[in-house]
């Protein structure tokens, strides 16, 4: 229908053309022109890292930052349960084990202080993952991490211009990964990048990302993949970066609107505006369906397609994957925040180019279907 609100919409309103069209009238279109470098030190500046690594996407940074931080088979890694797939498959893929936290039904981060109790004698890292616009708790993970020796592995994917308590997220820790999918808040369609402040770090992701080329060429000492990124891609995500900071005030308008026009929506939990230590950049506004609503997530998507709006269900919880179920993993073992909002929860449009008028239509929608 031509009608359609999409779920996410980028907005290319800066110096996108400009610098395609420099790559363009250069002939610089692979991985080796100047605005890959360009970009990976603004970018890193940005969020407070020494070093940035660009990636050919997000799902690649964590398949590369595991490889460069060398888990070992059997060693466990604390990750939420409540995420994307990317996040368990890379610690599968070494042989690690992953150890599920559930969510906080508040926030729909992973719950801080279950991590502690998860910790064994085979503990090796902790993966945070920063969902839907707030931060994960960072100053008890950080602190845990210090005192046991743990490797912190920070997914800042969904959170791109977020702070917590003032800091960059993606500042954290010692290794962070960043996606510029086309619904981020910084992106180039695809693309992804590592942020690392160790030197030796540094050199050992750009080896990775390159096939672990060495001197003399086409001797390799090691496997790593081509993970790299295009001078187009890159020239794209200059500009975008150039406009983040009236990226993220668009979002938290978009935020502020929805929430007024939802000032009457008893039956579903919105977004936390606030905590403690951040404000909502609303990634995405969710919603969570009280019990009082007859029907699950998925039948609200339904009924609201058919009124032409756009929406996505939250994640699936890891451990009722049926890849991860096939295989064996966490038999027995229950998340029930996780678990309900996985089955209850779907966010509406909210991309960056989303326009007033277009917010008033799909609330009204939301409020026939569900209010």
């Amino acid at each position: 229908m031509s009608d359609f609100i999409p779920v996410n919409a980028p907005r290319l309103a800066g110096n996108e053309r400009k610098y395609l069209n420099e790559c363009i009238d250069t002939g610089w279109i692979s991985s080796e022109g100047s605005f890959v470098r360009r970009f990976e030190e603004s970018f890193a500046e940005r969020v407070g890292r020494k070093h940035g690594i660009c990636v050919s996407n997000g799902t690649a940074a964590l398949d590369l930052a595991i490889e460069a931080l060398e888990l070992n088979a059997g060693d466990e890694v604390i990750m939420p349960a409540f995420t994307i797939i990317s996040c368990l498959q890379v610690v599968l893929r070494v042989g690690a084990v992953p150890v599920l936290v559930d969510s906080d039904p508040h926030t729909w981060n992973m719950e801080v202080d279950q991590v502690a109790s998860k910790v064994t004698s085979r503990t090796r890292a902790v993966m945070v993952v920063h969902i839907y616009g707030l931060p994960v708790d960072m100053d008890p993970i950080v602190a845990l991490c210090r005192d046991k020796g743990f490797l912190l592995i920070e997914d800042a994917a969904e959170a791109i211009g977020q702070t917590y308590r003032g800091h960059p997220c993606g500042s954290f820790g010692d290794i962070s990964i960043f996606s510029f999918y086309a619904n981020k808040h910084v992106t180039m369609g695809e693309g992804g990048l590592i942020g690392v402040n160790d030197d030796a770090l540094d050199e050992r992701c750009r080896s990775l990302r390159n096939l672990c080329f060495t001197d003399p060429r086409f001797v390799h000492y090691r496997l790593g993949w081509n993970m790299r990124i295009t001078n187009i891609q890159a020239a794209v995500g200059l500009a975008q970066l150039e406009n983040l900071s009236g990226s993220i005030e668009r979002k938290r308008r978009m935020g502020r609107r929805y929430d007024r026009l939802f000032a009457d929506l008893a039956n579903a939990r919105k977004p936390l505006v606030n905590t403690d230590y951040a404000d909502n950049v609303f990634w995405v506004y969710g919603l969570v369906l009280d019990d009082s609503v007859p029907f699950d997530a998925r039948e609200a998507m339904r009924l609201m397609g058919e009124r032409g709006i756009g929406t996505r269900p939250f994640f699936w919880p890891m451990h009722e994957q049926p890849v991860v179920v096939e295989l064996g993993l966490f038999n027995g073992e229950s998340y029930p925040v996780a678990e309900r909002i996985g089955r209850r929860g779907l966010y509406i449009p909210s991309g960056i180019a989303i326009t007033d008028s277009q917010i008033d239509r799909v609330a009204e929608v939301v409020m026939d279907v569900i209010g």
